[in-house]
């Protein structure tokens, strides 16, 4: 493996530092303008932790390689499970399909339902990590905490598929500059998305299908939810009636949906 490298953005932001320090020594009397100076600083650091698509704390998959595009191929991640009730309807819809997708899972709920992770591996799928505990503070993680987070969701799901996770996401995309060096360490990419459709919170399959396919292209990431999943008026899990209207219009545009390891060749 190679050796962890940070991004520009961190090593200007390292470099400021020390300038700031320099300056205090040489100049104590302007300490409001060195304080302002970091305090800047750290804004726009962590205003690119808030922005899940951003590639300025380090390598951040948001679109398929270029050869997976010109294949026609996109990517279905679907985050948050395992979930007894919802995620053997989005296998049977995927199975029914022909279709694959990559499972971003919670390291506790698979350990509550190790059976399901199996079924997800079984039929062709991938399960990658979405951390252990899907903390909701998790952007505001040190290195040890991250370590933990990730650390032990790649040893549950390990232990339960048999493979190594490939992949991490964030929850809901946010993180720091601590986190691309732990990920480096385990070997993991982190992946967000293309589009979302935000269907943890929206229960219209209409309006939730709009954002995921306005625009659609080859090559893109769409970011779905078994775990958590906002019901529509009858009580029905959004997804089940969002994927395979989803799956139907992939047929018509000729795109392949395909797990992430596949499009990026990762064995």
């Amino acid at each position: 493996m190679s050796a962890w490298r940070p991004t520009p953005a961190i090593v200007a932001s390292v470099l400021l530092h020390l300038g700031v320090l320099v300056l205090l020594v040489w100049r104590p009397d302007l300490w409001p303008w060195a304080l302002a100076i970091i305090f800047v600083n750290h804004s726009l650091l962590m205003a690119a932790g808030l922005w899940p698509r951003s590639t300025l704390l380090g390598d951040n998959l948001v679109r398929l390689p270029a050869a997976a595009a010109q294949r026609g191929e996109v990517a279905i991640t679907i985050d948050d499970g395992p979930d007894p009730e919802v995620t053997p309807q989005v296998l049977a819809i995927l199975a029914a399909h022909g279709a694959r997708a990559t499972f971003f899972c919670i390291g506790e709920r698979a350990l509550a339902h190790p059976q399901l992770c199996r079924d997800i591996v079984s039929g062709g799928h991938d399960i990658e990590n979405h951390g252990q505990r899907h903390r909701n503070s998790s952007s505001l993680f040190g290195p040890r905490a991250w370590s933990l987070e990730i650390g032990s969701n790649q040893a549950t799901l390990a232990s339960l598929t048999g493979r190594q996770p490939e992949f991490f996401r964030a929850v809901a995309g946010l993180r720091n500059p601590f986190l691309d060096p732990v990920l480096h360490r385990f070997g993991l990419r982190l992946a967000t998305w293309t589009r979302r459709g935000y269907d943890t919170r929206c229960a219209d399959a209409e309006r939730i299908l709009g954002r995921l396919t306005r625009d659609l292209a080859a090559g893109d990431i769409l970011l779905l939810h078994d775990g958590h999943s906002a019901r529509t008026p009858e009580g029905k899990p959004v997804i089940v009636e969002v994927l395979p209207r989803l799956l139907g219009e992939l047929a018509v545009r000729r795109l392949k949906p395909v797990t992430l390891r596949s499009a990026c060749k990762i064995n």
